[in-house]
């Protein structure tokens, strides 16, 4: 093989023939356009899906607005797993309407 190729054989042997090229560039025949046909797809049904279960928490809390004065229970349902995420979401819910906050309880539902 000698060692002093020219251009042209280069991009041969790299990308192969002339006669590869000829034929790539011409695009491929396609079928006349009165030969195909064009369906709508059905609609289909709305199916009802059935609500997802969703895991709730409910934080029983006792709220009040005097310092060791009469206290009130109340529940609050939390959409989540975390107690804590429930619980802080229980508080800053209970903070809005009372000054004192504690937590009873966090039971699963």
């Amino acid at each position: 093989m000698s060692k002093d190729l020219t251009e042209e054989e280069m991009r041969r042997a790299l990308f192969g023939g002339a006669e590869q090229a000829a034929q790539a560039s011409e695009p491929p025949l396609q079928k006349p356009a009165s030969d195909i046909v064009i369906t709508q797809p059905e609609v289909a049904e709305k199916k009802k899906i059935a609500k997802a279960f969703t895991p709730r928490l409910r934080v029983t809390l006792r709220v009040g607005n005097e310092f060791e004065g009469e206290m009130h229970e109340m529940a609050h349902e939390a959409d989540t797993l975390s107690p804590l995420l429930a619980e802080q979401e229980a508080t800053r819910a209970a903070k809005k309407k009372f000054r004192f906050v504690e937590v009873v309880s966090i039971t699963s539902m």
